[in-house]
């Protein structure tokens, strides 16, 4: 049997919004589909305004530009995260500070950000791992102590929920506590266009500029609204919305999004289910939730009891037809930044970058398929 890592899912309408906007005669940015998925996440989940991009990285470098890092601001990030996270602050000139890791998942652990402060910091962009939230309420209240803004890394977080229970409980969406909020749509994501991300905007002030950034530093978007007679170069700004025709993909998408959810939320559990024996005589670690966390069922790992153990079941999965992966190399210690990290060990971080892998986890995988890998988890535990 063999079973590949991802397999993107389509859901059947795509191809025909995609022929509705070649229709409309307007496939560039800003058409019809793009204002159809920006109003689906601002009336879903209250952003005060989306704006869709080509990538979550383009829309980290628009975050970056937002909060005005200049060279030598400092930005403190999870060194377990992907590139484009400090890829978009170093592109302003910015210092990445790494922060560690949390003892039971990948997340920034909020305990080690305040020591990390220093007058040069700008801002903190926590990383959901996994659609899993940070603690936002610690995050918040560091930042609103040092005046420094907080850039949401969303990328694995769509529609996942920061639960709040320190007074009446309620679920703010990932994405929608910081200043600023990141996603992708990238086709390993639960719902893809192939290419594509989104910036939330929640700071009110940040709104008309973000505005102007996407379009090329224009006020094109205020001039098609009728709301200028013209529109002219106003601000520095990029080429960052996608397409309208990644839009209408993405639109077909987010139609089915509670039905995706569903489906990859029942995936989740019957890997937990299966694989809970193991953990429960410590063969390995399941993820961990916490309680202020939800689960959007982005994505499965498993953690192995030593590096030596991690190399030995990725080769064995794959011996068995099982595309299974690990994940993030540590930022600090990469060829690129390693020489610019202060030197500080981030143990962590490294942990969970040696004994972390990703099960295969995809809309259409089967029960059989998942009772398949589980096995086979099983059978090298066995041997």
């Amino acid at each position: 049997m063999k079973i590949p890592f991802n397999k993107p899912y389509l859901t059947g309408k795509e191809a025909h919004y995609l022929y509705q906007a070649v229709l409309s005669g307007k496939i560039s940015g800003n058409g019809m589909f793009t204002q159809k998925c920006h109003r689906f996440f601002e009336e879903r989940y209250g952003f005060k305004k989306t704006l869709l991009t080509t990538s979550c990285t383009d829309a980290l470098e628009m975050a970056a530009i937002l909060v005005g890092i200049e060279p030598g601001d400092e930005v403190i990030i999870p060194a377990y995260t992907f590139t484009s996270t400090a890829n978009a602050f170093i592109l302003r000139g910015a210092k990445i500070v790494f922060a560690d890791s949390e003892a039971v998942s990948p997340n920034i652990d909020p305990e080690k950000i305040e020591s990390l402060i220093t007058p040069r910091t700008k801002a903190i962009v926590p990383v959901h791992y996994a659609g899993v939230a940070c603690h936002m309420d610690k995050i918040m209240e560091i930042a609103g102590k040092h005046d420094l803004f907080v850039v949401e890394d969303a990328a694995q977080a769509v529609d996942s929920f920061y639960i709040r229970t320190a007074s009446a409980p309620s679920e703010r969406p990932l994405g929608s506590i910081g200043h600023l909020g990141a996603f992708s749509f990238h086709e390993t994501k639960n719902v893809i266009c192939g290419e594509g991300g989104m910036l939330a905007i929640n700071d009110e002030k940040l709104i008309a500029r973000a505005e102007i950034l996407w379009e090329k530093g224009t006020n094109r978007a205020a001039f098609f609204r009728g709301e200028v007679d013209k529109y002219s170069w106003m601000d520095i700004g990029s080429s960052y919305l996608p397409s309208d025709i990644l839009a209408a993909f993405l639109y077909a998408q987010l139609e089915n999004l509670d039905r995706i959810q569903e489906q990859r939320k029942k995936i989740w559990r019957r890997y937990y289910e299966e694989l809970k024996d193991l953990e429960d005589k410590e063969l390995l670690k399941l993820p961990y939730i916490h309680e202020y966390a939800c689960n959007n069922a982005h994505l499965f790992y498993i953690l192995c009891r030593s590096e030596t153990e991690w190399g030995e079941m990725l080769a064995h999965l794959k011996k068995c037809g099982i595309t299974a992966i690990f994940h993030y190399l540590p930022l600090h210690k990469s060829g690129y930044y390693k020489e610019k990290h202060d030197g500080r060990d981030l143990p962590r971080c490294e942990y969970f970058s040696s004994h972390l892998i990703r099960l295969p986890m995809y809309y259409e995988i089967s029960p059989q398929e998942i009772s398949y890998v589980c096995d086979r988890i099983k059978e090298f535990f066995g041997k």
